[in-house]
């Protein structure tokens, strides 16, 4: 089976695991969804992230995060730019994506970021996702 759009996968993996009030997740890891990972746990939005080595591309395992009275950190993961319908922002548009609310992940020519650190190294790029 092929998949299309495996950023899209990840984020689902996530939304469902989070709504189950499951504790962790395990998708199937690439080095962009490591760097998504990494941008939520800085964000404080998981609480921690683990790549798990197997004979195949291996597994990132992501620790769900959880408020008082099991009231869910993750609100919203939304998927943007998509293999059928890319999204670039430039770096004068970086301010406009959600009014500062949550965090859109950035893919630009100096890493995976998010909006905020793209805005102060005035950088653009593509808008990946946004995670509230």
């Amino acid at each position: 089976m092929s998949m299309t759009d495996p950023i899209a996968d990840m984020l689902t993996r996530v939304r469902n695991a989070n709504q189950a009030l499951h504790d962790k997740v395990d998708i199937p890891s690439s080095k962009l969804k490591v760097e998504i990972a990494k941008i939520m746990k800085e964000e404080g939005l998981i609480k921690n992230f683990k790549p798990i080595e197997d004979k195949k591309q291996g597994l990132l395992r992501i620790y769900l995060k959880y408020g008082p009275g099991n009231r869910r950190i993750l609100t919203s993961l939304e998927r943007i730019s998509r293999p059928g319908l890319r999204v670039y922002v430039k770096k004068r548009e970086m301010a406009k994506s959600k009014k500062g609310l949550g965090v859109a992940v950035i893919s630009t020519s100096k890493g995976v970021m998010t909006d905020k650190k793209a805005e102060e190294m005035g950088l653009g790029g593509e808008f990946i996702c946004y995670i509230q």
